[in-house]
C-alpha cells in the first residue's frame, strides 16, 4: 500500500520557490497562492492572485525538474495555439525550477456540465476542435503512436490490473491468448491514417469559457479550451475521437455515439483526412478497437495511480472503463477468448475494491 507523507523541508523549499518565482514574474511584493488542482502525474497547479495586469488571477504550474520536463507542454502549447486553439497563454517561464505561470481556464470541465440537453452542443464545439487539431496542427518531430507503444501500453493491464489489482497470474495458455488480442489491436490501430492525437481529450481536460464570441482576438477557437496536452503524439486518427464519446468518466446511449462518429467521418472525409475506401462501417471499426486498445491502458493505468501513486479515487471510475472493454471485446469474434478470460477473473467481484486492503 502506498504511503502518503506530510509536509517536507523539500515541500516548504518547493512553496517558497513558487512564492519567488510568482512575484519576480508579475512584479508584485505579494501574491496568494492556492492550490487549484492536480493531475495524474506529478504536475501541479496553482491558483495566483492578482493575475497580470490587475487581472483576478492566473495559474501556476509546478512540474518539479527531474520528475517532469515542461519542454513537450511548451512545444504542444505552442502548436496548438498556433492551429487556432485555445490552449493556456504562457506569460512567465523559469523552465530550470520548472515553473509557468499562464492563463487562468477557470474551473468549467466539460464533465459536470454535459447532459442530455446540453451535450450535443457541447460535443458538436468539442469535435470542431477536434477537427481543426487534425488538420491544421503540426506533427513535425512528434514521437510516433506506434506498434512497441501501444503494445507497452497494453501490457499494463495484465501487469497492474491483472496481477496486482486481482491476484492473477495468467499462465502460459493464457498469456499466449493475451498476447494474440494484443496484437490484433495493434494492427487494427496500424491501419489508420495518422493525425496529431492529444491523448487525453476528453471532458476532464476540456473547459467550458463564458465569452460572447466564438473567437477569440487572437483568432483561437474560444471552446472548449484544453488542458493536459503535453503527452500528444502522431497517431491513429480516430484515438482522441473516442477519447471524446467514449470518456472513462461518462457513458452515453450507443446509437448516439455511434451517430456522432458517423458525423466526425463526414467531416474528416470532407476534409480529405480520410479516402471513400474508409466507409461507416470500417471507420466503426476503427473507432470500437482504438477505444478498446485505451480501455485496456487505462484499466492498467487506474490501478497504477492507486498501487504506485496512492491515488485512490481512479479506482471508482474502474467500472464504467470496464463496461466499455467487455462491450467492444464481446462483439469482435477473434478477441472471444480473450473476453472469455477477463470475464473470468472478474467473476462477479466488486472491482472497486482494493485487494490487498482487504487482505491486511
Amino acid at each position: 500500500m502506498p504511503q502518503q507523507g506530510s509536509s517536507t523541508a523539500v515541500d516548504l523549499q518547493r512553496r517558497d520557490a513558487r512564492q519567488a518565482f510568482a512575484r519576480d514574474a508579475l512584479g508584485a511584493a505579494s501574491v496568494c497562492i492556492a492550490r487549484a488542482s492536480e493531475d495524474a502525474s506529478f504536475r501541479s497547479y496553482w491558483r495566483v492572485s492578482p493575475g497580470p495586469d490587475g487581472h483576478a488571477s492566473c495559474i501556476l504550474m509546478d512540474a518539479p525538474p527531474g520528475k517532469e520536463d515542461l519542454g513537450p507542454w511548451l512545444d504542444i502549447a505552442a502548436r496548438l495555439r498556433n492551429a487556432g486553439l485555445h490552449a493556456p497563454q504562457v506569460f512567465a517561464l523559469d523552465q530550470g525550477q520548472g515553473f509557468v505561470l499562464m492563463e487562468d481556464l477557470g474551473t468549467r470541465t466539460l464533465l459536470p456540465e454535459l447532459a442530455d440537453a446540453s451535450v450535443e452542443a457541447l460535443y458538436a464545439q468539442a469535435m470542431e476542435a477536434l477537427l481543426r487539431m487534425q488538420c491544421s496542427a503540426s506533427v513535425d518531430g512528434l514521437p510516433a503512436y506506434d506498434r512497441q507503444r501501444l503494445l507497452d501500453e497494453m501490457n499494463l493491464l495484465p501487469i497492474w490490473f491483472l496481477q496486482r489489482h486481482l491476484g492473477f497470474q495468467p499462465n502460459a495458455v493464457e498469456q499466449a491468448i493475451i498476447d494474440e488480442a494484443f496484437a490484433f489491436l495493434t494492427a487494427a490501430a496500424e491501419e489508420q491514417p495518422r493525425a496529431f492525437v492529444h491523448r487525453d481529450f476528453h471532458s476532464r481536460n476540456l473547459l467550458r469559457i463564458e465569452s460572447a464570441e466564438p473567437i477569440t482576438a487572437d483568432g483561437l477557437l474560444v471552446n472548449p479550451a484544453i488542458v493536459d496536452f503535453q503527452d500528444a503524439v502522431c497517431g491513429p486518427v480516430t484515438y482522441d475521437l473516442v477519447s471524446l464519446l467514449r470518456d472513462c468518466y461518462i457513458a452515453w446511449d450507443v446509437a448516439r455515439v455511434q451517430a456522432w462518429v458517423e458525423t466526425y467521418r463526414l467531416r474528416l472525409l470532407a476534409a480529405q483526412r480520410i479516402d471513400a475506401t474508409v466507409d461507416r462501417m470500417r471507420f466503426l471499426r476503427w473507432f470500437d478497437l482504438m477505444g478498446l486498445q485505451r480501455h485496456i491502458k487505462v484499466l492498467g493505468i487506474f490501478c497504477r495511480l492507486w498501487y504506485r501513486d496512492g491515488k485512490r479515487q481512479y479506482l471508482d471510475d474502474l467500472p464504467l472503463v470496464w463496461h466499455y472493454t467487455i462491450s467492444v471485446a464481446s462483439a469482435y469474434p477473434q478477441l472471444a477468448d480473450f473476453c472469455d478470460l477477463l470475464r473470468r477473473v472478474v467473476g462477479e467481484r466488486d472491482i472497486r475494491q482494493n485487494r490487498e486492503l482487504e487482505a491486511g
